[in-house]
């Protein structure tokens, strides 16, 4: 009797995880079909009506995505006003759609600690997508719960950080969510000359980064930098003909600015 009781417990999970999935995998197609993303949310026990918001959860290393899963429905489990279902994709991320709110990021940041005790000795990083009314917005909250995941894991590489895409408020916030190399690629080609590790190099960007800091102000930088006024001139000059680009307009300011960021 024990025995038939735990076969069909561990029946039901299974079937719960695959319905799960299901739902996940409708929800990673760019272009979804909501007939069939309605049916998944009913099978899950979902309904249809929002607000929902997409949730992800990775581990460091591919082995550990299963300690990700547990963290993240632990977390999960300590807001039962909001029901949801989590799967995982085919590639091992983790995907959850929780349904209901407002303002998920605000308990579940409170809980992610408590839910890395699960697994302390694994960096587990989390992105919560932007709140979304309707079955067909569901993608558009995952990409931004990808994208806060990246933030996390940039901001806490070997620790344990939630971000949600709605806390991103900063350039710097901005640029965390993007990829390391696509972030190198950018600071050496805009800086181009200026990136080099070489004294002059290293001279003309603390120059650049003291005249940026002090709002394009010729004596403030000069007097931050113990330099004469003149000086500053000539080195802001060789910074705009290395780069190309024109430190009077402000576009160009911030395609310099964000550049140094990403180093």
């Amino acid at each position: 009797m024990f025995a038939d009781h735990r076969y069909g417990r561990d029946r039901a999970r299974k079937e719960a995880r695959r319905r799960a999935g299901d739902l996940v995998r409708l929800i990673d197609a760019p272009i979804p079909d909501l007939s069939a993303l309605r049916g998944a949310l009913t099978a899950c026990g979902l309904s249809h009506d929002g607000p929902f918001h997409v949730l992800t959860a990775a581990a460091k290393a591919d082995a550990d995505h299963g300690a990700a899963a547990d963290a993240l429905a632990e977390a999960l489990r300590h807001t039962p006003d909001r029901p949801f279902a989590l799967g995982r994709l085919p590639h091992g991320e983790v995907v959850a759609v929780v349904q209901g709110g407002p303002g998920p990021a605000v308990k579940l940041g409170e809980l992610w600690p408590v839910a890395h005790a699960c697994a302390p000795l694994v960096p587990l990083h989390g992105g919560i997508g932007a709140e979304v009314t309707s079955p067909d917005r569901l993608n558009s909250s995952l990409t931004g719960a990808r994208y806060a995941l990246a933030t996390a894991r940039s901001k806490a590489p070997d620790g344990a950080r939630l971000d949600s895409v709605e806390d991103l408020t900063t350039l710097e916030g901005l640029l965390a969510g993007i990829p390391a190399d696509v972030r190198a690629a950018y600071h050496d080609r805009v800086l181009g000359p200026l990136a080099d590790d070489n004294t002059s190099s290293r001279m003309l960007r603390e120059t650049l980064e003291s005249f940026l800091a002090h709002n394009g102000s010729w004596a403030r930088t000069a007097e931050a930098l113990h330099l004469h006024v003149n000086t500053v001139h000539y080195r802001i000059q060789r910074i705009e003909v290395l780069t190309g680009r024109d430190l009077s307009r402000l576009e160009h300011k911030l395609d310099l600015y964000a550049a140094l960021r990403c180093r």
